[in-house]
């Protein structure tokens, strides 16, 4: 018999899924299932573990045809379950790295019927706070189980599914199951621990709680939270048939039952002010109805008085009292703010000066009417007229031509911007106009923390390729490659999104857990693509040919990323041996990456065999060119992945960057062709004809299939028909693709 089965129901956790997943199935300890539930859910949760399936006989999918709730979904998957145990994970959580040893240890020692763990309380922030175990157990737990009637303050460990494991026979003699409904946990959690014989506790994190930013119900208002009353009547229900045996336990159930209300209604992202009133009283109803004979330990201080003032029924008195509270928090943040809002008077230089002067002009525009026709583009950083916001730009010339287009770009860029292009200098009062009136604003990085989401305006995120590297929030636990990121300004900008732009199912997962907000994703491939999808013969011919490039040779990009962590660090690579083993046909285009554009040249970039193109504006053009990309951890093989040709990725640093910097997934394991760890092992594949051989061939086709399945030439369109005109698109995967060769011999 399996020792652990895991159920994981999934519903609208694309973006936390594989995280959870992982959490499972890498562990050190292999006697295991997992049972997925796809509770219906409308994003891609379902794929995730029909994909997770396909490659790991532990992972168990089951689709649901509708939905039916986490409680039931959880029921479907114990009814499935054929572990000796049985633990509720939900799918945004995740567990902590080794710690499934040491829970079957306790398991296989201890034989207990439930088995708690303790967890920490992930933030969306990257803080984590502890849970109440080191407050019930002052000191550690007993390693042997014992009786709840013997250690009734273990009631107060958070009554949730995902912190126990429970032994699967015992669930079903006592006939114990989740009930439909929000706050499902409660008329199941207690019960367990009341029913059980044999409880233990490990007093070890094993448990990752994640507090998501949006989509949680925790922080979802409505009169759904009334759900709550309902389960807990019936725990009491529960007691009243088991009668004796857990007489002595229903003072202590009473104290949780008073305690969970109090803080529901405590939290004002849950019940909005006007079901505040209908709410207390329910609670005085539930105390009057089941308050114990004998009474129950009235907890002291503030929370005491509270439950005082429910048992009075007296609401204005409850009201007036947390209101009070509320103004003396506020008193002490806004002090706090003031603390760190003083700054040196030497810090005040005509620099600022001019800035505010500028922000007073764009404040002023903003008390004017929004521009109807207006649209403002920019890419990496006002860098110049590229990217998924230039494709953008130009359907819209064609498709919404009563839109007008202005790019903001650098002073310095203004040369490569294309004749006919409408466009103002960043920082100069131009620019801070078009942002205050434009109704349209499209990047794919964000707009400065100072702007304005102003009312009827739309800011579209493009986002400027598909990630392998961890983003947005992520990085918080990789801080060597976040050195000096402010991650609370970061959530502003992302608040200001109305769109996002994705290029595929994984970037949509992605995103939704780097940067959680509520703006709505339009999954229609990536329009910077359209024009590889749309290649012919003859345009690959004219993009080698501007490169001074013949029919005959046989072209390699070399195109690294960048190394926030390692700044100035390059992949060892020499330009002369890897055109020696490209013969004499070969050519080599070496491309630094767009952070480095202020030392573009390239050591080796000497002769007409090695081209140094970083300075070259329009990368697809190099991607046209181009028989074969070399790549470590750039977007670019997404890209270039659309043309089905062979890509190579050389990853000499794999095991010390996933580790710093942080990946979404294995590269190496999941590659889109070859794969070297290190130069010569580069050389050997070309040498070798690995570069094209067939398992090159098959991971590319796989590589295509899950990552440029709807990059077909129309993602541009589909932007600007849903943004600009405000149409419904329709999306449809398209492969196979023929293999579009730049060789033209």
């Amino acid at each position: 018999m399996t020792l652990i089965s895991f159920v994981v129901p999934a519903f609208k956790v694309q973006g936390y899924l594989r995280e959870c997943l992982d959490s499972i199935l890498e562990q050190p300890f292999d006697d295991l299932e997992v049972i997925g539930i796809d509770d219906a859910s409308p994003d891609d949760s379902g794929e995730i573990l029909a994909e997770y399936a396909a490659r790991d006989p532990r992972v168990h999918p089951v689709r649901l045809v509708e939905n039916v709730g986490l409680g039931p979904a959880r029921n479907i998957g114990l009814d499935r379950a054929t572990g000796e145990y049985v633990w509720f994970v939900d799918g945004d959580d995740w567990l902590v790295p080794g710690c499934l040893p040491h829970v079957a240890d306790r398991l296989r020692a201890a034989r207990p019927d439930v088995l708690i763990v303790d967890h920490v309380r992930a933030h969306w922030n990257n803080v984590g706070t502890r849970s109440a175990m080191r407050d019930v157990f002052p000191e550690p737990p007993p390693e042997a189980t014992f009786r709840l009637r013997d250690r009734p303050q273990t009631l107060r460990l958070l009554h949730t599914a995902w912190n126990r494991l429970v032994r699967r026979e015992f669930l079903v003699e006592q006939g114990l199951r989740f009930e439909p409904g929000w706050y499902e946990d409660v008329s199941f959690s207690y019960p367990v621990l009341m029913a059980a014989e044999r409880v233990g506790v490990l007093d070890r994190v094993c448990l990752n709680y994640r507090q998501r930013r949006t989509g949680a119900i925790t922080r979802t208002r409505g009169d759904r939270h009334f759900e709550v009353f309902a389960q807990w009547h019936r725990v009491f229900r529960l007691m009243d048939r088991w009668g004796p045996a857990v007489a002595g336990l229903r003072p202590a159930v009473f104290e949780r039952m008073i305690w969970h209300y109090l803080t529901v209604l405590g939290n004002g992202e849950r019940i909005a002010p006007e079901l505040r009133p209908p709410f207390f009283a329910q609670i005085h109803a539930d105390y009057v109805r089941f308050l114990p004979p004998e009474g129950y330990p009235v907890p002291p201080g503030l929370e005491g008085v509270k439950h005082r003032l429910v048992a009075a029924g007296r609401w204005r008195t409850f009201s007036a009292l947390r209101a009070v509270h509320q103004v003396e928090e506020r008193a002490r943040r806004s002090a706090r703010r003031v603390k760190r809002r003083v700054l040196p008077v030497a810090r005040r230089n005509a620099r600022r000066a001019r800035d505010a002067a500028l922000r007073e002009y764009y404040r002023a525009e903003l008390r004017r009417p929004l521009d109807p026709t207006l649209a403002v583009y920019a890419a990496y950083w006002y860098r110049g007229y590229s990217c998924n916001p230039a494709a953008i730009y130009t359907a819209a010339r064609r498709l919404a031509p009563q839109v007008r287009g202005v790019w903001i770009v650098r002073r310095d860029r203004v040369n490569v911007l294309p004749p006919g292009v409408e466009y103002v200098v960043a920082g100069t009062r131009e620019y801070y106009r078009v942002l205050a009136r434009a109704r349209w604003l499209v990047n794919n990085v964000n707009f400065p923390d100072f702007v304005r989401k102003r009312p009827g305006s739309v800011h579209v995120q493009t986002h400027h390729g598909t990630p392998v590297k961890v983003m947005g929030l992520d990085q918080q636990r990789y801080p060597v490659g976040a050195m000096g990121m402010n991650f609370a300004k970061l959530l502003h900008r992302v608040d200001r999104w109305d769109y996002s732009v994705s290029s595929n199912s994984f970037s949509t997962q992605m995103w939704e857990r780097a940067y959680p907000a509520d703006y709505t994703t339009l999954e229609v491939g990536y329009p910077r693509n359209d024009r590889l999808a749309l290649a012919t013969a003859e345009e690959c011919r004219q993009a080698r040919a501007a490169l001074g490039i013949g029919p005959d040779e046989y072209v390699v990009l070399y195109a690294p990323t960048h190394r926030e962590h390692l700044p100035g660090w390059r992949p060892p690579f020499d330009p002369d041996r890897m055109r020696d083993v490209l013969g004499p046909s070969g050519r080599l285009l070496m491309r630094s990456h767009y952070f480095h554009d202020r030392d573009r040249r390239l050591r080796g970039a000497s002769d007409g065999a090695v081209l140094d193109v970083s300075t070259h504006d329009r990368v697809e053009d190099l991607y046209l060119a181009a028989d074969v990309l070399v790549t470590d951890y750039s977007s670019a093989m997404f890209d270039y992945g659309v043309l089905d040709r062979p890509i190579v990725v050389y990853a000499p640093d794999w095991d010390a960057y996933r580790v710093a910097r942080g990946v979404y997934f294995n590269l190496l394991a999941e590659p889109p062709g070859a794969v070297a760890v290190d130069f010569p092992g580069l050389l050997d594949v070309f040498r070798s004809g690995a570069v094209r051989g067939a398992d090159a061939e098959q991971a590319r086709q796989r590589f295509r299939a899950r990552f440029c399945a709807l990059d077909d030439g129309h993602a541009a369109e589909r932007v600007v028909r849903r943004v600009f005109l405000d149409e419904p698109v329709e999306v449809t995967r398209r492969l196979p693709y023929r293999w579009k060769t730049a060789n033209t011999t």
